[in-house]
């Protein structure tokens, strides 16, 4: 499993666009977001890397990764 810290997200809004980046990374990923948080848990072959740029790109700063 990854742990992504996620630093901006604050609603609905942005839970679904970081979902979007995680599923577009791998859409055979599992994940789940707590926005109280910021944790992004992804259970998925590809790298930490991957969905941590997926999620920059979405417009999100990440602050920590962690692989479990």
């Amino acid at each position: 499993m990854i742990v992504l810290n996620v630093e901006g997200m604050s609603c609905d809004h942005c839970k679904k666009a970081v979902a979007n980046a995680v599923s577009g990374a791998d859409p055979k990923a599992q994940y789940s977001i707590d926005l109280e948080s910021g944790r992004v848990e992804v259970t998925s072959e590809l790298p930490a890397k991957t969905f941590a740029d997926a999620i920059e790109e979405a417009g999100y700063d990440i602050t920590g990764t962690e692989t479990a």
